[in-house]
């Protein structure tokens, strides 16, 4: 697949949907997917009310936008405020926890699920 020309997304535009099984606790609004052709891919997640497990499959980049958001893995908790950046490497077992936030984050590789 041939690469996306570069382009402005809006935040007014993104379409937030819910993320798996946890929709009631997070919405996820892409930014930059596999359809641009990319091995990058890059969102904005709304937490509400939110505490989910998962080991992520990816190498991952989080800033806090909004709210705080914590970040449970290691033995430590990672306590995000606006404009905070936590770096996870693939395998990280994690718990996301926050009551109301808004999260950007990039991933690679974006075809993690295969």
């Amino acid at each position: 697949m041939a690469k996306k020309p570069p382009e402005t997304i809006g935040f007014d535009s993104i379409a937030f949907n819910p993320r798996f099984e946890n929709g009631d606790q997070c919405q996820i609004g892409s930014v930059v997917s596999g359809e641009h052709g990319g091995e990058l891919g890059a969102g904005f997640a709304r937490l509400t009310k939110a505490h989910i497990s998962w080991t992520i499959k990816y190498d991952e980049v989080l800033m806090c936008v909004e709210g705080e958001l914590k970040v449970h893995c290691d033995g430590k908790v990672h306590a995000l405020k606006p404009k905070d950046c936590l770096w996870l490497p693939s395998g990280t077992e994690l718990v996301y926890e926050a009551d109301d936030a808004l999260v950007f984050f990039a991933i690679h590789p974006v075809n993690w699920a295969g």
